[in-house]
């Protein structure tokens, strides 16, 4: 009999470019491209020079969106079946959108004078603004968000026919007013989320499109398959170190699964891993990425904004919950390794020494911007520093020195993959500005307060399912900006400091991929390895539990604060060492596994053990320990049993 030999798995090209065939972004070719290329490398260079010679705030973002909004036209397909060419309509949605953000340059003093009396012009061409920013969001991540921008424009409109006394009515706002707020002002299209987008966001994903193009994403899938070589849970460790790495170039939890997942899904499975195990594990390292410092997800910017602190303060914010995420996912890997006997792995890669030796140079970029914080530079001179750097460290690399032609290739790369985000931002924007004329984040947190009775475990229960909600229909930055704006007053209101109402909800948002019905990261994966989606997003979650309730300890607890590192370096050391034990715990009681399979009352103590220590207070810690050990003893001696019988 003939045996048959699998086929090869896909390359890693062949995969993405897979994944790039169902993206809504057009493949343009010949004097498109060119033109596209052009137009983009010229904003790139504007924001540079805008980071050294900073102009007044609202023209510059005005400008911003005047080129983001024609590129996003003939970027993007109508529909994802269109075609890569633009058709006319296209072009005339190009033409429209640059006609009408230059308008407001054009007059700018007036502009900006009448907004208590605008002309009918002035109302026409913002109102085209507003449908051209619905239609480029639409092109770019779907339906919902535009829908729900609507939605908060009918509510700023008709809110007035509510009884006024009723919680949510207000005094109603004609069209004109609702334009005015949305374009004619630093409120709304033009407010905190687009300026985030059109300063933080875009010099970071420039920064990430010159480390591309310079090869350190290559270098870090290398260094990560390098790290771990013999163990039978190295297979699994190697994702999670790539998508952490690969995360500071994506800087997009879907990216990286699938940058992830098409090199690594073969060692995985070559390992004895499970397709929906091993998508878990892929998700899990993907979504990690945005949630770990130096280059967290574009909501962390917007922090930063809101809260008017530096970068590097938010980077301190998430340091702890990231080191507790990845043991969370560490131990869960090394249970799974035993749980499912999955071996090691040969892998033909260079060694860790020699690569580190010849290539080590592309992880110094990123420290260089965390040290220039540290030094009081901002983060906009850091990171611009940084790209620079990797555009010149690239020529120690003959393969992937940052030519002219390939330096302008990645400087465009940066613009174009900060479109969604920018045009993503603008619309948020306008539902920010519904929020602020009808006063509706004060009525909304004054029913969320209403709902729990004003308890506080309640409220952020209440808060982190309504952001969870709101993450499954829109992007991570649009839900984060929401729920900032609606849901952070009912924490605040009750005591919660902002650092950690804002923290609280960018990890409920950026969960959000991982949460069904959506889950983008989780289906990513699950399309990579062939497993069931449904069975991979529980996979996910397990993986990912430390990131759920983790946030609820730094919002409810005494010293959760410093798990932010905030407090005194006694504290901050005491709530790690004991958060540890409690993942390492809520690991076990997910995993199911100790030194065996452990039965249901021992993982519902080990359960208990990890909601008591994260409470972070004397007393519930002391019985958490007990409890733990309590757990640890009586799986012992169950154990034990059964290899005598």
């Amino acid at each position: 009999m003939t045996g048959t030999t699998a086929p090869p798995p896909p390359s890693p090209e062949a995969l993405i470019a897979e994944f790039d065939a169902e993206r809504p972004a057009r493949h343009l070719s010949g004097r498109v491209s060119r033109a596209v290329t052009l137009v983009a490398l010229g904003l790139s260079l504007y924001v540079l020079w805008q980071t050294f010679f900073p102009g007044s705030v609202l023209p510059y973002r005005m400008v911003f969106l005047a080129v983001v909004l024609p590129l996003v036209f003939v970027c993007y397909k109508p529909r994802r079946s269109g075609g890569d060419r633009p058709g006319g309509v296209d072009w005339a949605l190009a033409a429209l959108a640059l006609a009408a953000c230059v308008y407001p340059l054009v007059v700018f003093d007036d502009f900006i004078r009448r907004a208590f009396d605008p002309t009918t012009l002035d109302v026409a061409v913002g109102a085209v603004i507003c449908v051209l920013v619905l239609e480029a969001c639409r092109r770019t991540v779907g339906w919902i968000l535009p829908v729900v921008c609507l939605l908060f424009l009918a509510y700023a409109y008709y809110g007035g026919y509510l009884p006024f006394d009723w919680v949510l009515g207000h005094r109603g706002y004609d069209i004109d007013r609702i334009i005015v707020a949305f374009v004619m002002g630093t409120d709304g299209v033009y407010g905190v989320p687009l300026d985030v987008a059109a300063t933080y966001i875009i010099l970071f994903t420039i920064y990430g499109a010159v480390l591309d193009h310079s090869g350190a994403g290559r270098f870090f899938v290398d260094v990560s398959l390098a790290a771990f070589r013999r163990s039978r849970a190295a297979p699994g460790r190697t994702v999670t170190l790539a998508g952490f790495l690969l995360g500071t170039v994506s800087g997009s939890g879907v990216a990286t699964t699938v940058s992830v997942g098409s090199v690594a899904w073969p060692i995985l499975r070559r390992a004895g891993y499970p397709r929906e195990q091993g998508g878990g594990v892929l998700a899990a390292a993907g979504i990690g990425a945005i949630l770990s410092p130096p280059t967290l997800g574009a909501a962390a910017f917007i922090i930063a904004e809101y809260m008017q602190v530096s970068y590097l303060t938010v980077l301190v914010y998430a340091l702890i919950p990231t080191l507790l995420y990845y043991l969370g996912i560490f131990l869960a890997i090394e249970l799974d390794a035993r749980r499912y006997g999955t071996h090691a792995v040969a892998i033909d890669a260079p060694r860790l020494g020699p690569l580190l030796r010849r290539f080590g140079y592309h992880f110094s970029s990123l420290f260089v911007i965390v040290v220039l914080m540290a030094l009081g530079q901002s983060p906009f001179r850091a990171v611009v520093y940084a790209t620079l750097l990797a555009a010149a460290l690239s020529f120690l690399d003959r393969e992937h020195r940052l030519t002219p032609r390939r330096a302008a290739h990645a400087l465009a790369a940066g613009t174009l993959g900060v479109l969604p985000v920018a045009v993503t931002c603008a619309a948020a924007g306008m539902i920010v500005a519904v929020v602020t004329l009808t006063g509706l984040g004060l009525k909304a947190s004054s029913v969320i307060v209403g709902l729990s009775g004003g308890v506080l475990a309640v409220t952020a229960l209440l808060c982190a399912l309504a952001v969870l909600l709101l993450g499954l229909a829109v992007p991570v930055t649009a839900s984060f900006v929401i729920a900032a704006a609606i849901i952070a007053p009912a924490l605040k209101g009750l005591g919660v400091s902002p650092a950690e109402t804002y923290m609280f909800i960018f990890y409920y948002a950026v969960l959000s991929e991982v949460s069904p019905p959506t889950a983008l990261s989780a289906f990513a994966a699950s399309a990579i390895t062939g497993g069931n989606a449904y069975r991979t997003m529980l996979a996910t979650w397990k993986y990912t539990l430390p990131a759920f309730l983790v946030p609820f300890a730094f919002v409810l607890t005494p010293g959760g604060a410093a798990l932010l590192a905030q407090g005194s370096a006694g504290e901050i050391l005491l709530a790690t060492a004991v958060s540890a034990p409690a993942v390492a715990a809520l690991a076990m009681a997910t995993g199911g596994r100790l030194t065996g399979p452990a039965g249901i009352a021992v993982r519902a103590l080990y359960g208990a053990a990890a909601v008591l220590l994260l409470f972070l207070s004397p007393t519930p810690v002391l019985v958490g320990a007990g409890v733990l050990i309590l757990a640890t003893a009586l799986h012992l001696v169950l154990r034990k049993r059964e290899a005598r019988s």
